[in-house]
This record gives C-alpha cells, structure tokens and sequence, in this order.
C-alpha cells in the first residue's frame, strides 16, 4: 500500500512539472507598489521633499542605490515558482519619474531582461506615479494612454491623484490591454473616502468600454493598488467584480484575489488589520471556456510573500519588511507585498 502510495506522488509530481514546464508555456504577470521610490534630487515642481529619501540628512545616495537595489531583486523573483522566467508584464506604483525606473533596470538583476518602460507623470501632488514594465522579447506595445482621475473635495477645490494607465499590444503574438491604477488612499476614513475610489473605479470602467469599442472580446487584465479590498464597493459594485469562476459571463470581470482575501491572504497590514488592496483582475476572455488552451487564459494568482519580504523581529513582526520608518532607511523593501497572476498557453 505504501508503495501504491509513493508511486502515485510521483506521478502527481511528474505530472505537475510536465504541466508547468513541458506542455504549456507560462508567462507572470505582477504588480508591486515601491513604496516611495523618489531619487535623491529635488524637482521644485513637486512636493518630492517631503518623501522618505529626502528627510534623510546623509548617505542619501547610497541608500537610494540600496532601495534600488532591493526593489529589482523583488521584481525579478515574483513569480519564478512556476516560471523561471521573472514578469513577462509588471505593473508598478509610488515611482517618482522616469529616471528611477531607469535606474531598477540598470541593476545586475534586471539588466538582462530587456524591459521596456510606459510611464507618464501624473498630476499627484506627491509626484508618484504608474508606469508598465514589459519584456521586450514577449510583449510588443501598440497604444497608450494616461487618464486622469479627477475628483473635487466638498469645498470644490481639485483633489490631484494618479492616472490611470491604459496599454495595448501584442503578447507573444496575441492582444492584450493593460489597465495600472493605483485609486486614492483612505485617508479621512475608509468609509468617508470610498467614494474617491468608487469614482476611480468608474474611471477604469469607462477605459474598458474603451477597449470593447475596438476590440469586442477583448481580453483585459486591470490591476493595482486599489486602496480598497477585493469586498469593497469599488470592486463589487462598480466593476461588478465576480470571485467564482462559473458565475463569470461575457462582459463580466473576474478577482481571484477574493478567494486569496476569503482565505486570509494579504498584500499589507494596517494597525493589525490584514488588507488585500494589491489586486490583478482579468475579464471573461481569459477564463480557459474549452480547457483547450489554445490561447493564453487565467491559470492562478497569487500572493509573492518570500520571508525576506517579512518583518521577522519586534513590534512589527509578520508585517511586510518596508523601507522607511520616522526618519530613517530599515533596509527592507516595500509595506506592501506584491500580486501576481500566470497566463497559460499551449505551446503547440
């Protein structure tokens, strides 16, 4: 019986690796927030001066190169449990500017890997930004657009937050659409700013029927730093997001990232409270409808959670590792963890 036992382990893991290796092609997609990424110089233009970095009085250059560094290693390991190959796609928030996007792909982790950049500077009065990430060898641009966010506080003044970023192109051969986001923060309470992220959330809904102009079925995959979880009104009532896969239907937006958050997954922590706000979304098109794979479709998602991402010690134990804290570097990464989906395909 033993024996019986052992033996079909064995074929289960065969059978794993031929799936992840032999038959199908794989390709990661992910998003991580840098956690004020900001350089060392200061843009007049901007209120960069009241970032981390720049409340530093020495060594600043160094910790710049340090925090650079940390992110890239980050970047190219999301993912590699199932595909040796880092992000074909990477969505990213809390960029200051072009410049340091640069300066992740000069390291010795991602210098390599051939990524292209999409980036726009946004009206964020902190000055941070989205931007994409993709592998030239996989991915080929077509169209992009920034779309701004605008909202107005209950005295009408302008209330200045990220664009949305919209991508098109071919991905091995098949068009895709992109959507970053990275919605407008809690502050003032979850529930008095909602209505912030519910109209971003509106905003990423009129960028789809956008793209559905032009391409009817077309195969979208919204992700970011939503600032909200996967249950919140943003999500369930203005995307009309859906978690199980068989209630998903032709117009529909399906988040697998509420089954992680049901199942006590999170991106960040908050006074304690588990959040899942860094989410990877696809629409009906990439659900596997013939199991044929003869295209890419969702395969899973997943949370990249290595224990050097996690606090290991002291009041903030289990807490993602971050960056800074009062006026100092830690040495760590980033307060959030990154998301990341694979895309399957048939390699025939």
């Amino acid at each position: 019986m033993k024996k019986i036992i052992v033996l079909f382990v064995a074929f289960l893991s065969i059978s794993q690796i031929n799936f992840a290796q032999k038959k199908y092609q794989i390709r990661t997609i992910a998003f991580y927030n840098l956690e004020n990424l900001f350089d060392t110089i200061n843009d007049p233009t901007k209120n960069d001066e009241a970032s981390p970095i720049m409340e530093i009085k020495e060594n600043r250059a160094a910790i710049y190169a340090k925090k650079i560094n940390n992110m890239a290693k980050v970047l190219s390991e999301i993912g590699t449990k199932e595909n040796t190959d880092s992000p074909a796609i990477i969505g990213v928030a809390e960029v200051e500017n072009l410049q340091v996007i640069e300066d992740l792909l000069k390291t010795s982790y991602l210098k390599d890997k051939n990524y292209g950049i999409i980036h726009y500077d946004s009206p964020d009065l902190r000055g941070i930004d989205v931007a994409l990430l993709y592998q030239k060898n996989h991915f080929t641009p077509t169209d992009q657009e920034p779309f701004e966010v605008k909202l107005w506080d209950t005295d009408g003044r302008r209330i200045y937050t990220r664009d949305e970023l919209l991508v098109t192109g071919y991905l091995d051969g098949e068009l895709m659409h992109f959507i970053v986001n990275h919605w407008p923060s809690r502050r003032g309470g979850e529930k008095r700013s909602s209505i912030k992220r519910e109209k971003a959330a509106y905003v990423t809904t009129q960028i789809i029927a956008k793209v559905r102009k032009s391409d009817p079925n077309a195969k979208i995959i919204i992700m970011g730093d939503l600032n909200d979880d996967p249950i919140n009104r943003s999500l369930k009532v203005v995307l009309k997001t859906k978690a199980i896969k068989k209630n998903v239907h032709k117009g529909d937006i399906y988040n697998p990232m509420e089954d992680l958050f049901r199942r006590g997954y999170n991106t960040l922590v908050y006074r304690d409270n588990l959040n899942l706000f860094d989410q990877i979304m696809v629409t009906f098109p990439l659900l596997a409808h013939k199991k044929d794979y003869s295209t890419y479709e969702f395969y899973k998602a997943g949370i990249f959670k290595p224990q050097y991402l996690t606090t290991q010690t002291g009041k903030y134990k289990g807490y993602p590792f971050r960056s800074w804290g009062y006026g100092y570097f830690t040495g760590g990464y980033s307060d959030h963890y990154p998301s990341y989906i694979y895309l399957i395909r048939d390699k025939k």
